[in-house]
């Protein structure tokens, strides 16, 4: 069977790159891929450590000449987020991406692609595998489940690492070298329902938002991209302001940390007002493509008769209630950094909405680069969860990674980036996790630095990586390695 990339250079980072593609890796779906890591590390006889949370340290000494250099921690984590487009018929756990490549870019077809951050476990392998690379002593730490958690991190044994260095290779954006990121938590507020029996003849509609770019909750955050969840919520209001409705079933997203394309909802109608209701969704169209006709202009909102028969719907006091909680949960940008311009400071994003049969679920992802204004905004999810007569949990705490004023590893990469690119790179903060903020914490003084190759539109299935981008980095990371004695 031909393989999609084995032309493109670097060929030994798309090599082991495209292998990783046919190993499912969805975060708590890693046992696979972290057994292919140990074995990679067995034929080549490189000392390697499997814990019991499937992370991987891979060890390789210095080369000659770098015996006596410091150790450094190749970092970067195995999973990836599964996303799809609803007509995208594709099982992550048992199915291989299936790979494109269009121009510049290597994308999947339909669904995430997973360079985020199957890039970084690439050039750490292709690195481990060369004996044509000068290095100083090598740590890979290749870790689990960051994408939902960063519970590899969270359970990494610090003791199984030495170095004090550590290069994070699961940023992307390329020139960009990253000294500092948020730290998040989750939070899901979780609303009873009361159900009560359908009405007599009522119909049945299905409503979709369909078309938004969606994107990275972090990332992404600032370019004021639609949320589905978030839109449905006001859209289903503005209906039920001007139409009596019943609501049997809203849902929304797939992953908290991925701003959500597409949402759903079932509602119920009288007869008597079904062309009202297409009358509603046609002036919401409007108002919604005119308000995100430079952010999201391919947005649309569906409706169509239901083919499913309801014997339930919410009662009315709890459509209320999920409707009031979609109007007035914090979301989007919260605050902005005075210290860095144009940095997100603390940011909200609702992304996966759920219905069981007991409750609905909001599940929303809190990233800020300052402690206390991230517990302020759990606090604000507390009193809203209150309000509607819900509950409020938080689980997936991680810190933020603090700005480090004297850092070696910053001016080996700054000297080598002038160097090899001619010019200075940028050095900044982000509001996006990065496991950095626990390394912070587990490995005392370690001394870090964040990059990656250009990659766009990540979390969702229109996630691409540049090949050229993936290629000066991968030079540059190399002449990095050898700068460091």
């Amino acid at each position: 069977m031909s393989r999609v990339l084995e032309n493109i250079e670097p060929k030994a980072v798309f090599n082991f790159f495209e292998d990783m593609t046919q190993i499912p890796r969805c975060s708590g779906n890693e046992k696979a891929i972290s057994d292919y890591l140990v074995d990679f590390a067995k034929k080549r006889k490189l000392e390697v450590i499997q814990d019991k949370a499937l992370n991987v340290i891979i060890k390789k000494p210095g080369t000659k000449g770098y015996e006596n250099a410091p150790t450094v921690i190749l970092q970067g984590h195995m999973d990836m987020v599964c996303e799809k487009n609803k007509d995208t018929n594709h099982d992550f756990s048992t199915e291989p991406l299936k790979l494109r490549v269009e121009n510049d870019m290597v994308m999947a077809t339909g669904t995430t692609l997973g360079a985020d951050n199957g890039i970084a476990v690439a050039y750490a392998l292709a690195i481990l595998d060369s004996d044509e690379i000068s290095h100083p002593p090598l740590e890979v730490l290749i870790t689990t489940d960051e994408e939902t958690g960063m519970e590899g991190a969270n359970n990494l044994d610090s003791n199984n690492l030495k170095g004090k260095i550590l290069i994070n290779i699961d940023s992307e954006e390329e020139g960009t070298l990253l000294v500092s990121c948020a730290g998040g938590i989750r939070n899901i507020i979780s609303l009873p329902i009361e159900w009560n029996r359908c009405p007599d003849g009522y119909i049945a509609f299905d409503l979709r938002v369909r078309g938004l770019k969606g994107g990275h909750s972090g990332m992404e955050i600032n370019k004021e991209r639609g949320n589905s969840n978030i839109m449905l919520g006001r859209i289903l209001k503005g209906i039920s302001d001007n139409i009596d409705i019943y609501l049997a079933e809203i849902s929304g997203g797939a992953k908290m940390n991925a701003i959500p394309r597409e949402s759903d909802a079932v509602i119920l109608v009288d007869p008597k007002d079904k062309y009202k209701v297409v009358e509603e969704i046609s002036e919401w169209n409007k108002v919604i493509g005119n308000e995100l006709k430079t952010a999201d202009p391919d947005v649309r909102i569906e409706l169509e008769l239901s083919n499913t028969t309801f014997d339930k719907v919410f009662s009315k006091v709890t459509m209320e209630k999920v409707l009031a909680g979609l109007a007035l949960i914090p979301n989007g940008v919260q605050t902005m950094s005075v210290e860095i311009e144009g940095l997100v400071q603390s940011s909200t994003n609702l992304g996966v909405l759920i219905t069981n049969e007991k409750e609905v679920l909001l599940e929303c992802a809190i990233r800020s680069s300052v402690s206390t204004l991230k517990f302020d905004i759990v606090k604000k999810m507390e009193a809203l969860a209150n309000l509607i007569g819900a509950s409020s949990s938080n689980e997936g705490d991680y810190p933020a990674w603090e700005y480090r004023k004297d850092s070696y590893i910053r001016e080996v990469f700054v000297n080598t980036y002038k160097r090899v690119y001619g010019e200075e790179p940028i050095i900044t903060a982000i509001h996006a996790g990065l496991e950095c903020g626990l390394f912070d914490e587990k490995l005392d003084n370690v001394d870090m630095i964040s990059l990656g190759p250009n990659m766009y539109d990540v979390h969702t299935p229109n996630e691409r990586v540049s090949i050229s981008s993936t290629n000066r980095v991968w030079e540059y990371l190399v002449e990095s390695l050898k700068s460091i004695k």
